[in-house]
């Protein structure tokens, strides 16, 4: 398989999320078809195809996205539950209520999983894909145990120098890598000797954060069309929520890279009680809101092995190819160094990414790039 491809690789990247037109042309095709004939046909006889969707027993709704969910464990089958969700408002909040977070199932269904904590009982299989001549960074998630599978297409960063700085861009779609668009999830920044990174979400961490940086300094800002206004975008604000840094070793005298990674993490969505001894706490800015906690990691420290010369780390058979840039990361005040976050290449442009809570897969997302990149004063 070549990664570089440009025809199979474009194709693939430029994957997006479910529309909501695509869902309603895949479970309401009759729907469609009503509002078509209704405009040739007398106004007594229009009927609210809509009304239809949106009346049937809850009990009866409930059981036919309950059915739905369970039949579709992995993607591309997992499109119907989406498809159930785009029905109307009311299916929504079925699905919604239907469908559990990744931190209890370890499956994807909306974008927003993208932020959400991670499996708690076993590690999410990603793995990136590299373009170097466009400075891009695929994000796809594993579908099979196999490093060679396509997967399903998560998010993209694209480089940019900004002066001295870098910049990643982090986007739902390779097409739009704009941070006034709807895809725009966050970006990465690193300093100008590339060891020290800061992560920014588009979302606030927590509520009345006020945004670093705002698109127009207004509430809302508009597409257009032509020189029509046609719709209004929310604002998107840049929200520092971590820190990564690598320390200097100029004398090559402390071994690999060493990372230590300072986050802000989402409060648990879940009922249940997370595996890590994080507890949220109350925010500085707004006592009356509530926050993730800050976790704090650093790298697993490899071992020096005598016979082949080299830093090792066991990664049980998901990094097959040696690299400055392979690291297991794990939480500072855990004894038994449970990881966490690891990262290693397994072709020239191919690197695999497994994750679990409680990151998200945009936060390992933004960790994994910062081992891009030279780092002379690291290594």
């Amino acid at each position: 398989m070549n990664p570089s491809a440009p025809d199979r690789r474009g194709s693939r990247a430029r994957r997006r999320w479910p529309s909501l037109s695509g869902m309603m042309s895949a479970l309401a095709s009759d729907h469609l078809d009503g509002k078509i004939e209704a405009e040739v046909a007398p106004a007594p006889e229009v009927e609210d195809q809509s009304d239809r969707w949106s009346s049937l027993l809850p009990e009866l709704l409930g059981e036919i996205v309950r059915r739905v969910e369970a039949g579709c464990d992995c993607w591309p089958q997992r499109r119907d539950v989406v498809s159930c969700a785009g029905v109307c408002k009311r299916w929504r909040q079925v699905t919604k209520s239907v469908v559990r977070n990744p931190i209890e199932c370890g499956k994807f269904t909306f974008p927003s999983s993208l932020k959400q904590p991670g499996s708690k009982d076993t590690m999410t299989q990603c793995f990136i894909k590299r373009d170097k001549k466009e400075s891009m960074y695929y994000l796809y998630l594993g579908l099979t145990h196999s490093l060679m599978d396509f997967g399903k297409f998560l998010m993209v960063a694209k480089r940019y120098r900004r002066g001295a700085n870098k910049e990643y861009i982090i986007s739902l779609d390779a097409e739009d890598m704009s941070q006034g668009g709807y895809s725009y999830l966050g970006k990465l920044r690193s300093d100008f000797f590339g060891i020290n990174f800061k992560i920014y979400d588009s979302q606030s961490p927590e509520d009345g954060l006020q945004s670093l940086s705002t698109r127009s300094g207004s509430h809302f800002s508009y597409r257009r069309f032509g020189s029509k206004r046609i719709s209004p975008n929310p604002s998107v604000g840049n929200f520092e929520v971590g820190q990564i840094s690598y320390k200097f070793n100029l004398l090559k005298s402390r071994g690999p890279r060493r990372i230590h990674s300072t986050l802000q993490t989402s409060p648990q969505t879940s009922g249940e009680e997370s595996t890590n001894e994080l507890k949220p706490e109350a925010s500085k800015s707004n006592p009356n809101s509530v926050v993730g906690p800050k976790l704090v990691l650093k790298n697993k420290a490899p071992r020096w092995h005598e016979h082949l010369q080299c830093w090792c780390l066991n990664f049980h058979g998901r990094v097959t190819v040696a690299s400055v840039k392979n690291f297991q990361l794990v939480s500072a005040t855990d004894q038994e160094e449970t990881v966490l976050l690891q990262f290693g290449k397994v072709g020239d442009d191919i690197f695999t990414m497994d994750y679990k809570e409680p990151l998200s897969a945009f936060q390992a997302f933004a960790i994994c790039l910062t081992s891009f990149g030279t780092k002379l004063a690291c290594e």
